[in-house]
């Protein structure tokens, strides 16, 4: 049985990946000019025929386990309540992200539990009016209730293969090259990018003969501030890191509660691989550059959107 009809769960049909997300049509009103229902009433009963589609299996995922239908009803509204209300998030440079074609978005990595991938994704879907499919770490995957609700959501392991199945169709595509390095680091070296691995997005960019486009991030890195970290517990529970931060584990799991800090998300330029084909994906002169100058520029877009966020909590 394959990962996505594993995440589909019984009885779902799983069908080709489809082209990327637009909203759907409005529903026409009653005929006959008859007064439509009242709001709640209209809530009431599209939450019933969601849980009947659920309970029957009538409801459609794809080859990696996503499933539209409860990502826009479940999910997002999730997020998207602290996207709106406790972070108060506010965007710029949308219209640099490609309309309708596929691009790799390449975003910083911060904030100790990486909701900053969750609030990126919430923009995208509701400003774009696209699903960004995120690239996360095996470790996700390994966590059986976070993995599946991370297929459920359009996610999928940070591998060349799936990358590029889904910029072959068209899909926007996020990666964190940073990864736990930059989610886990202190507060003390926060927005001061990591190491961008071994550059293998960029190889992935160049194959599938898509734009990069760099993101910055500002607000995820005051969350939970990371103070210490206990390395004999992490090494304990397999973790890469177990943070302490000014209200965990002291608060308990009230200490699991984000600040509400400010969070600005910006999308800069794309970065056009026309100049280049696909074998300089094999280089490792001409990746090694590309990647410098994608981290470059990400850093110098944090610096610049850390000055116009202004201080983290107002």
């Amino acid at each position: 049985m394959t990962n996505a009809q594993e995440s589909g769960g019984e009885g779902a049909r799983v069908i080709p990946l489809t082209p990327p997300h637009r909203p759907a049509a409005a529903v026409p009103g009653p005929p006959g000019g008859a007064p439509d229902r009242d709001p709640l009433e209209r809530r009431v009963a599209a939450g019933l025929a969601f849980l009947r589609r659920r309970l029957q299996g009538d409801y459609e995922v794809d080859e990696f386990g996503f499933d539209p239908e409860l990502n826009s009803a479940v999910l997002l509204p999730v997020a998207r309540a602290l996207y709106e209300h406790w972070f108060r998030v506010e965007l710029s440079g949308l219209e640099n992200v490609p309309a309708g074609t596929g691009a790799l978005l390449v975003a910083n990595h911060s904030g100790t539990i990486p909701i900053d991938g969750v609030m990126l994704s919430v923009a995208v879907h509701d400003h774009l009016h696209r699903d960004l499919r995120l690239l996360g770490a095996d470790l996700v995957y390994q966590v059986p209730l976070l993995g599946h609700l991370a297929r459920k959501a359009g996610h999928t392991l940070a591998c060349p293969a799936d990358a590029a199945r889904l910029l072959g169709k068209g899909e926007l595509v996020g990666v964190f090259p940073e990864g736990f390095k930059g989610v886990g680091k202190p507060y003390a070296d926060r927005y001061k990018l990591q190491r961008f691995g071994r550059g293998g997005f960029v190889g992935t960019a160049l194959r599938a003969g898509v734009p990069i486009v760099p993101v910055a991030i500002v607000g995820a890195e005051e969350i939970y501030p990371k103070i210490a970290d206990l390395k004999p517990l992490a090494r304990l529970l397999g973790l890469p890191y177990f943070p302490v931060t000014p209200t965990f584990p002291w608060l308990g799991p009230a200490g699991l509660v984000p600040l509400p800090s400010k969070w600005v998300i910006r999308f800069g330029e794309p970065i056009p691989l026309d100049g280049y084909d696909t074998a300089s994906a094999d280089d490792p002169m001409t990746v090694f550059n590309l990647t410098d100058h994608v981290r470059e520029t990400v850093q110098q877009m944090l610096y610049d959107t850390l000055l116009r966020r202004g201080p983290a909590f107002v």
